[in-house]
């Protein structure tokens, strides 16, 4: 399957108001940001740093979701409404994420090199998440409205709060999922 249709996919299974694939590429912002972060992040790895920074800024005006050319995002990214995102240079994101609007992945200000988060395929990062610095959210974690992440979160929890705890373990939530699949 081509990556545009993977992305079409993607959006209809995850939000219920996706209608036509033209609906979803005309008013989704999270498309448009990632289609122009595909071209911006080529251009950032060619060298090509000012037109990719210039391109990423121009995708901000557009879609109100910042993305440094330099991320590293997976596939199937979902990115519901989206208004006040942020993802630093130096994040990167797995496959299968969904993302809710007014999300940070952003640094601490005080270091070099690789300063902001790395998230896990599958995870969940709901509306106004703040994740801070070089950290890990593991492999289909779910994080909590609001919340604020400044310590790794292990694979396949529930963590909420400021600053982020988990709440539900990876057993108690692949118990709740096979409860709501069973027929």
């Amino acid at each position: 399957m081509s990556a545009f249709k993977e992305l079409m996919q993607t959006y209809k299974n995850n939000d219920p108001a996706a209608g036509s694939s033209a609906e979803i590429v005309l008013t989704y912002p999270g498309v448009w940001a990632i289609f122009f972060h595909r071209i911006s992040h080529f251009l950032y790895n060619k060298r090509v740093r000012v037109p990719a920074r210039m391109l990423s800024m121009f995708a901000r005006w557009i879609t109100g979701i910042e993305i440094h050319p330099g991320a590293v995002i997976g596939r199937r990214l979902f990115i519901d409404h989206g208004m006040g995102i942020v993802i630093g240079e130096t994040a990167e994101i797995g496959d299968d994420v969904k993302m809710f609007h007014a999300v940070t992945l952003g640094g601490r200000g005080d270091q070099a090199g690789k300063r902001h988060p790395t998230i896990g395929d599958g995870v969940l990062l709901s509306a106004h998440v703040q994740v801070i610095g070089n950290i890990t959210i593991g492999k289909q974690a779910k994080i909590g409205a609001s919340a604020v992440v400044l310590k790794d979160i292990p694979e396949g929890v529930t963590a909420v709060g400021i600053p982020a705890k988990v709440v539900k373990t990876k057993e108690e939530n692949f118990r709740k999922t096979a409860e709501n699949h069973t027929i």
